[in-house]
């Protein structure tokens, strides 16, 4: 991948906040990757292209969901999620991305999926803990978690806990698969 001509691309499609989380979310994912044993540029890509469609319209991220992809109803409940699948497409369609691990994690960065694979757990973190635009505090109890044994799931479970008391607090649809998510990762931090 020619970075220099991705990150151009990115900043001309993202808003300075987001080209700025964008970075932030590579840096972080490349970080956590070498962390946990996992390809760092892999991460890299992923957490650098997470975001890609972040910017569109609802009408267009509807539209390339509509004509391209296959979205599950309960995705649709809120439209803050709707750039993940459109991200992954854009991802393959746009930069050229072909790796299946990549595409899934961009893909499911946000609301995630039952068995979430290391390498998508990583990606989803990176995203929520990266330090240019999340509040730190919040990124340094999710750092705390990562280093227990069983980290990458009581890490994964506390993001899913702020997500959740998040979406009430904002009067805001929760997905049944966020809850499913959330059980199984209790039961997984639990054994």
């Amino acid at each position: 991948m020619d970075y220099t001509k991705t990150k151009k691309q990115l900043k001309e499609n993202l808003s300075e906040e987001r080209y700025f989380h964008t970075l932030g979310t590579a840096d972080c994912a490349k970080e956590l990757a070498q962390k946990f044993g996992f390809d760092t540029e892999k991460a890299y890509i992923a957490g650098l292209l997470h975001d890609c469609a972040k910017c569109f319209t609802n009408e267009k991220l509807l539209e390339i969901i509509k004509k391209h992809l296959n979205v599950e109803e309960c995705e649709m409940l809120n439209y803050k999620t709707l750039h993940a699948p459109v991200s992954a497409y854009i991802a393959e369609k746009e930069f050229g991305v072909t790796d299946k691990e990549i595409l899934s994690a961009i893909r499911w960065h946000t609301l995630g999926k039952l068995d979430m694979t290391d390498f998508e757990k990583i990606i989803f973190i990176a995203d929520k803990i990266e330090p240019n635009t999340r509040d730190k505090e919040y990124s340094d109890k999710i750092r705390n978690l990562l280093e227990e044994e069983n980290g990458l799931n009581k890490a994964l479970l506390k993001c899913y806990k702020e997500t959740i008391k998040s979406l009430v607090k904002r009067d805001l649809k929760i997905c049944l698969l966020t809850i499913e998510i959330y059980n199984k990762l209790q039961d997984l931090v639990q054994k």
